[in-house]
């Protein structure tokens, strides 16, 4: 699917209804801009709330912040240690 707009002397546009149907955005909402080699991408922006238990799996239980920083300090130590 291809959309044109215009865009204003202030730099501003009006999504076209199919773009804004096809993110599911409403009055309101807000959109993120990803620019990657020369293209933008129009996401809709979404709260970090949303995001919880994205990643949950149910075979592993929930992993405090302490043990994230253990984990991460004690990999990182790892790496910093040459072969022996």
């Amino acid at each position: 699917m291809t959309q044109e707009s215009t865009i204003t002397v202030k730099g501003q546009t009006t999504l076209p209804r199919d773009v804004r149907a096809a993110l599911g955005l409403t009055s309101g909402d807000r959109v993120r801009y990803v620019i990657l080699d020369g293209e933008v991408r129009i996401l809709k922006a979404r709260p970090v709330k949303e995001l919880r238990g994205m990643l949950a799996r149910p075979d592993q239980r929930p992993v405090s912040l302490d043990e994230m920083d253990e984990a991460i300090g004690t990999t990182a130590s790892e790496r910093a240690m040459p072969d022996r």
